[in-house]
């Protein structure tokens, strides 16, 4: 299950990460509390912060990955965690001063996303540069219990901080948290890194990343698929929020309970995947139908109580889709263009959120939270059955057949 961390480099990396994701979920709670109370519980107002800090990605995805092909990528990450700190220390001033407003948390959050676009596809593709591709898998599924790890501590701590001092210390400590990746980063030993050749300067790198996802259909079919679950069925920095505030009338403590009661079945789903060898299709399939269907279960739940309770094995298959789908691209693919197919796929993963951030806390507001929720699970269950449909006819099996060996493949992984 541990076998990557005998790495010293990647453990340097794994410690810096504990800490700076700590405080990053530290902050995202205090974020989201923070614009609730400037407008007056908008979901919409929630939405659109989420949103921003995605957009980016949306416009200069393929950018952020071209950069992690062309430069050395530990030199780019201290630089990226740089500014990401002092985005903290801005926010964690404003509120400090009693001056902040909800464009400062838009503007600052779209800073965020800047940054985000280079520091995603640099950090994912840097994995196999630390570990080897023998340990990568174990590494991606080690990163994912670190940051839900994170998911548990950091929002708790955040209910403690906020009540305790207030919210602009969550932003201070956040901004802290950065120092030590960048001290990690620098600690490492260069000799040690699995570096490829860096990609150099040439016209047409962008195209000829897109052309060469096009031309692998098993790399589109993965993506079309993350896209569609990504976008409406992981939008719970917003359902969480909303569901614990205005469905279940709770305060900011019960709502950091909630997040990290995911971030727990998160944690659970990333050792469970740290043991896994098996990848493939069917099984990317059959998790992400489970995971469906589960969140459709979680906005049906009648109490604080029982929602809690299905949270835990929502986020344990929720992350196991995230990890397979993430390795299976990273192993796929030649050391020379994973960073731009790695950019490509953070940008269907993560740049969708400016749509789907927004329309969930839209039709929070319009028709209820439940029903958000609700609308998520029916698109994602969607979109596995059309990819599993086209999958099945390729191989030329029954779609029912072919459902069914995706639900065995993910029972018996």
């Amino acid at each position: 299950m541990f076998s990557s961390l005998r790495v010293r480099n990647f453990r340097l990396f794994a410690t810096g990460q504990v800490v700076s994701n700590t405080g990053t979920w530290m902050q995202r709670v205090a974020q989201d509390w923070l614009v609730l109370e400037l407008t007056h519980g908008s979901g919409t107002a929630v939405g659109i912060a989420t949103g921003l800090q995605f957009l980016p990605l949306l416009l200069f995805g393929l950018w952020g990955g071209m950069i992690a092909d062309r430069y050395p990528k530990r030199r780019v990450l201290m630089v990226t965690q740089g500014v990401m700190g002092a985005l903290a220390l801005v926010l964690g001033v404003l509120k400090a001063t009693d001056v902040v407003q909800p464009w400062h948390i838009y503007l600052l959050a779209f800073g965020l996303g800047l940054a985000t676009v280079v520091d995603n596809p640099t950090r994912q593709s840097f994995a196999i540069e630390m570990v080897g591709r023998g340990d990568l898998q174990n590494a991606i599924a080690l990163n994912s219990a670190v940051f839900n790890l994170a998911r548990i501590v950091g929002p708790a701590l955040a209910g403690i901080v906020i009540g305790l001092i207030g919210i602009s210390a969550a932003f201070f400590l956040n901004a802290t948290s950065y120092l030590t990746v960048i001290v990690s980063l620098h600690r490492m030993r260069t000799s040690e890194l699995h570096q490829s050749g860096r990609v150099a300067r040439a016209k047409g790198q962008l195209r000829e990343g897109l052309a060469y996802v096009r031309s692998r259909s098993d790399l589109m079919m993965m993506m079309v698929l993350m896209f569609f679950v990504a976008t409406f069925g992981m939008n719970f920095q917003v359902t969480t929020a909303l569901m614990s505030r205005l469905v279940f009338n709770t305060g900011p403590g019960r709502f950091g309970i909630a997040s990290a009661v995911f971030a727990v079945g998160a944690l659970i789903g990333a050792l469970v995947a740290a043991r896994r060898t098996r990848t493939g299709m069917r099984l990317i399939i059959g998790t992400a139908l489970a995971f469906g269907l589960l969140e459709a279960a979680t906005g049906l739940m009648p109490d604080y109580w029982s929602f809690l309770a299905l949270l835990v094995p929502t986020g344990i298959v929720l992350i196991s889709f995230t990890t397979l789908t993430n390795s299976s691209v990273q192993l796929s693919v030649p050391a020379d263009m994973r960073g731009r197919v790695m950019g490509i796929y953070m940008l269907v993963f993560l740049g969708g959120a400016p749509l789907g951030s927004p329309l969930t806390g839209w039709i929070a507001e319009q028709f209820g939270t439940r029903i958000s929720i609700l609308c998520g699970a029916v698109i994602s269950i969607a979109a596995t059955a059309a990819v599993a449909m086209l999958l099945a006819r390729r191989r030329g099996v029954p779609i029912g057949r072919y459902l069914r060996r995706a639900a065995l493949a993910r029972t018996s992984a």
